[in-house]
């Protein structure tokens, strides 16, 4: 399986993901901290990888699904929830 461009990792090596928000003073910015081998992997959903590493969790049997109603609500708190562990 290859990396989805700009990536740099594919799903199977996905060891946990967290999704959190912060607070850019006029709007929130929903982030996302992937760790793959003990290296953590953070975005945002301004990055040009956003979609694509969205699609990647779709291959992630035990993925939540609702992470961003978990994030979204209530604006300018950080509602960290973890999407993924790898048991």
């Amino acid at each position: 399986m290859n990396p989805a461009p700009g990536l740099g990792f594919t799903p199977d090596q996905i060891d946990r993901v967290i999704f959190f928000k912060r607070d850019e003073i006029t709007a929130d910015l929903i982030c996302c901290e992937v760790s793959v081998s003990g290296s953590v992997h953070f975005f945002h959903e301004e990055c040009v990888q956003w979609r694509a590493l969205l699609r990647s969790f779709d291959e992630l049997k035990a993925f939540d699904g609702n992470w961003f109603e978990k994030v979204a609500k209530p604006p300018f708190q950080t509602c960290e929830t973890v999407a993924f562990t790898r048991l």
